[in-house]
């Protein structure tokens, strides 16, 4: 049976819901910020707001408080579901290189076989253009990809994210294309939260000196839920008022978490700055690129790749290698001579040898036809040597053995 994209998802990505939701590898710590938001809008709503209900008399205005309360803690909860649980930019990783890459790098070589042959590179890094300027984009051999300009490679998990920002553990999530104006929105929808609760504390706590025109401290022991409540937003509002504050400056300078980190002391230009307004315009009034990734698709098979056309290159390595082939046999045919002519060598002496021990009883005359024999014996190699090299081609291997017929002296002196 065929699965789906979220199965076989490379990544660290944690699915739920069939692959609805993706959320990173270190979602459990988004239960934690549910706590931190939840916890204190229900001490807030139960000890704070609930005393202020008959407060203003006039149309029931001590309701809204309330109400106000757990509205804006709902729409803190949506931006923070909607920036932790959706695809930042996730870019697809490739099965394979792209080809169109390849180069040879002949400074690089390695030994194969006793020879040295390119070995095969990428350049890890090439120019694009960006609002007429030139920006230099590096291989990931994690993706096998080049990445896409402001692209970088999570760690975490494990991803390309398109205009990667950060990995927030607060969100458990990449922030990046597709929620960076979600994060945006929840971490500044924090800092109000954080100062309406501060401020309703403080108003009930003064209602409270009025009421029995007391001291504040004695309204503070009246109500310490109050106090706890006004000390907690106040540490908050330094995280995510100052967050807040930041990326202010980051969205009207347009720029993210990882470029201001990382090159802030090169002093380069920043190509995608496009002035104030229209830098604030492109981050919240832009329409979200919808994902690149379908997690709920079938994984389909990858047709087979059609093989690699042969190029100049490849051409002079098989020449080479047919030279290395036809050396080889030329090597082999010579071993095989120099053996056969031995072989004669050794035979002829035998002959010579049983010429002379038959001196007296061969006429003088014959000698000359023992010279026409023995002048035959040593033509013999060449055509032997022909021969064999037949009979290597048919079997692909030597047989060292005297295949020549020879005369012996007797038929000579006949």
């Amino acid at each position: 049976m065929a699965k789906k994209v979220h199965e076989v998802w490379k990544g660290n990505n944690i699915f739920f819901l069939g692959g609805r939701l993706i959320f990173g590898p270190d979602a459990r710590s988004l239960l934690v910020t549910l706590l931190l938001i939840i916890v204190p809008v229900i001490i807030f709503c139960v000890f704070v707001a609930r005393h202020l209900r008959h407060e203003f008399s006039s149309y029931n205005a001590g309701y809204a408080i309330l109400v106000a309360a757990i509205v804006f803690t709902i729409h803190v909860l949506v931006l923070l579901l909607l920036t932790s649980s959706r695809d930042p930019g996730i870019v697809p990783r490739n099965s394979h290189p792209p080809e169109e890459e390849f180069r040879y790098d002949t400074s690089a070589s390695v030994e194969v076989g006793g020879r040295q042959t390119p070995s095969l590179q990428f350049p890890r890094t090439k120019e694009v253009m960006v609002n007429g300027l030139p920006v230099r984009v590096k291989y990931c051999d994690t993706c096998m990809l080049y990445r896409p300009p402001r692209c970088s490679h999570c760690s975490i998990c494990n991803n390309c994210v398109e205009r990667f920002d950060h990995h927030c553990p607060w969100v458990g999530q990449c922030i990046g294309l597709r929620n960076y104006r979600y994060f945006f929105c929840f971490v500044s929808s924090a800092t109000l939260l954080c100062i309406y609760v501060f401020a309703i504390s403080a108003l009930y706590i003064k209602i409270l000196m009025d009421d029995h025109h007391s001291t504040v401290w004695k309204a503070m022991k009246e109500s310490p839920a109050s106090v706890v409540l006004m000390a907690y937003c106040f540490i908050s509002l330094w995280f995510v008022g100052g967050l807040t504050g930041f990326h202010l400056y980051l969205i009207s300078t347009n720029q993210t978490t990882y470029e201001n980190f990382r090159y802030r002391a090169d002093n380069r230009i920043n190509v995608y700055d496009r002035g104030c307004l229209n830098n604030f315009l492109e981050v919240f009034c832009t329409k979200v690129k919808p994902s690149k990734n379908d997690f709920r698709a079938f994984v389909q098979e990858e047709p087979q790749r059609p093989p690699p056309m042969h190029t100049s290159r490849d051409a002079e390595a098989e020449d080479n290698t047919g030279d290395d082939r036809r050396m080889k046999v030329e090597d082999d045919l010579d071993i095989g001579g120099d053996l056969l002519k031995i072989s004669q060598r050794h035979n002829i002496e035998d002959i010579e040898a049983d010429i002379r021990s038959r001196g007296s009883d061969v006429p003088h005359h014959n000698s000359s036809e023992a010279d026409s024999v023995l002048g035959s014996d040593r033509r013999t190699p060449a055509v032997q040597s022909d021969a064999r090299h037949l009979s290597w081609g048919r079997s692909g291997s030597w047989e060292i053995a005297n295949e020549g017929n020879y005369a012996n002296p007797k038929e000579a002196h006949q």
